[in-house]
């Protein structure tokens, strides 16, 4: 994975399709010179929906492109003809991705199997032709509705790996080094902080069983605050079941670097803080680390973990550092999907609900079935709009306006339409 290409957010804005216009038409028979109605519907638009994708790893396609709109609906035609449907349009993610409302925050979805998909915006629906108005006292309806607007909105996509086990420490600790020992991964490794800019995921094999690590970029003070590489990649950790401590044995303080490094996962997340760990101190290779390994021997029994002798540079202990990783997993409870963040769910909207906002000398009406009337109404045509007022008049609103304090000239909005109130 090259580092300048790695992208774990990203924001992109979708429009769902609008739905076709309805269509007002005759019959034009030979011997039938007044023919009934027969305008047919206008297309429902398309929707847009998000889909994990295994063959994914980065958000990188969203740099180069962020607007993403589905098809429009066709309109209807005569002789009863509906539209065609607008296709709905599928936007590829990787494996991990959540996504919010960039407006609210809400979480929308956390996509994290293979084909597991969300409906970002929904289409429009198309248009109702004249023929659907006809009734006993009319006969021949000159009313047709236009396609409604396709849903539109901004998505934040946040990219979180997903691993069995992240591998933590202060930079140039050797998580790469452990990652490429007991994987095939073949991170950029050299001997100065901040070598790994992106996360690494690597596959091991012990016996019948594999294990996903992630090698997370090194660690410093203030992280969570967005110190070094700071928050950007704490939340890739929160993903992972088993953290491996690596502790650089070259260095002066092993054990102050573990208590920096686990008060950082503490001030980002209670979560993080409370994720089992297993230490262990690298580069026993080199005559300093193996000075320290007593002493950080002793510091681990005293506080109950799991510690490990190792040097990711030549696999020393590294095989029993896995295994001791294995036998952790499983002795946690299975995990259910998606559960590290709660989804919210509200009540279904009121359709027939609305309210009266005064904005300055204007009158804005908002509600979910009056604004889409609205958008549906075409204002061209005198007997689409007598159509609407008696919509608003059954649902209350004319008699609500009044009560607020509309007059004739007053401006009232409905969505995106400005009406002059006679």
């Amino acid at each position: 994975m090259d580092d300048s290409y790695f992208f774990d957010e990203a924001t992109i804005h979708v429009r769902a399709g609008k739905g076709g216009n309805g269509m007002v038409s005759f019959r034009r028979e030979k011997f039938v010179p007044f023919g009934g109605p027969n305008g047919g519907n206008g297309g429902a638009g398309g929707s847009v929906y998000l889909v994990a994708n295994r063959h994914l790893n980065t958000l990188i396609q969203f740099r180069r492109k962020q607007h993403f709109e589905a098809e429009p609906g066709n309109p209807g035609e005569g002789k009863d003809m509906h539209g065609r449907s607008g296709q709905d349009l599928w936007i590829d993610v990787p494996l991990g991705t959540v996504v919010r409302d960039a407006k609210t925050g809400e979480l929308l979805a956390d996509l994290l199997q293979e084909g597991q998909k969300v409906l970002a915006v929904q289409g429009g629906r198309g248009g109702r032709g004249n023929t659907a108005f006809k009734s006993p006292t009319n006969q021949a309806p000159r009313i047709a509705e236009k396609g409604e607007p396709g849903q539109i909105r901004s998505l934040k996509l946040e990219l979180k790996l997903i691993a069995d086990v992240g591998i933590a420490g202060v930079p140039n600790a050797g998580k790469s080094t452990l990652l490429a020992a007991v994987s095939a991964a073949r991170p950029k490794i050299a001997d100065y902080p901040f070598t790994t800019l992106t996360p690494n995921l690597g596959v091991a094999t012990l016996d019948d069983r594999t294990l996903v690590l992630a090698d997370i970029p090194g660690l410093i003070e203030g992280a969570h605050d967005g110190a070094g590489l700071g928050i950007r990649f704490l939340r890739h950790i929160e993903r992972t079941r088993v953290l491996i401590h690596l502790l650089d044995g070259a260095a002066a303080d092993p054990l102050a670097d573990l208590e920096s490094i686990n008060a950082e996962l503490a001030f980002f997340s209670d979560k993080l803080a409370h994720k089992p760990q297993i230490v262990a101190l690298n580069k026993m290779d080199l005559p300093q680390a193996q000075e320290r390994w007593p002493q950080v021997q002793k510091a681990m029994h005293e506080r109950g973990l799991p510690g490990f002798a190792i040097s990711a540079a030549t696999g020393q202990g590294t095989r029993e550092l896995l295994f001791a990783v294995l036998h952790a997993l499983d002795e946690l409870p299975a995990e259910a999907p998606g559960a590290d963040e709660a989804r919210v769910y509200r009540p279904e909207e009121d359709e027939d609900a609305f309210e009266i906002v005064k904005e300055g000398e204007r009158f804005r009406v908002k509600g979910r079935r009056v604004e889409r009337a609205a958008a549906m109404t075409d204002w061209n045509n005198d007997e689409t709009v007598a159509r609407f007022q008696r919509i608003l008049k059954a649902m209350g609103i004319l008699e609500a306006l009044q009560q607020a304090g509309v007059g004739p000239g007053s401006t009232v909005v409905i969505g995106d339409h400005e009406l002059e109130w006679q």
